[in-house]
């Protein structure tokens, strides 16, 4: 069973930065797909496609969503296996749960991302 874990998450003000972690066995010369997922409400449900906020693949293609593009960086640390998303000029639309998945499919790519792991999540509140 993979496991992943997200940490990082809190409260901070408007036009401020966060920075997520989420720890998850990803390796040099491995595929895979690893993306941060966003949900509204108090209760984590199944992650749906349009829960995506950024997305990073093993060849380090990216992608993000328009409304964080230029304001979200997603990267990663093979060494310390680690994906991180660092959020700077946070707007309060950006609050929620935030939870890490991760596609290990040898057909993984962003673009042709197939999430079947999933963190429990970290709650961001961004307050005006």
């Amino acid at each position: 069973q993979v496991q992943l874990a997200e940490t990082g998450g809190g409260s901070a003000q408007a036009e401020g930065s966060l920075r997520l972690s989420c720890a998850v066995p990803i390796s040099s010369g491995d595929n895979y797909c690893v993306g941060w997922f966003r949900q509204y409400g108090d209760n984590r449900r199944a992650v749906v496609a349009t829960d995506v906020v950024a997305e990073i693949d093993s060849d380090g293609h990216t992608r993000y969503e328009k409304p964080v593009k230029g304001r979200f960086t997603i990267s990663q640390d093979n060494a310390k296996n680690t994906v991180y998303l660092q959020m700077d000029f946070l707007k309060v639309e950006d609050s929620g749960l935030y939870l890490c998945g991760a596609d290990f499919r040898q057909r993984a790519g962003v673009g042709a991302c197939q999430y079947k792991h999933f963190g429990q999540g970290t709650r961001v509140t961004v307050s005006s």
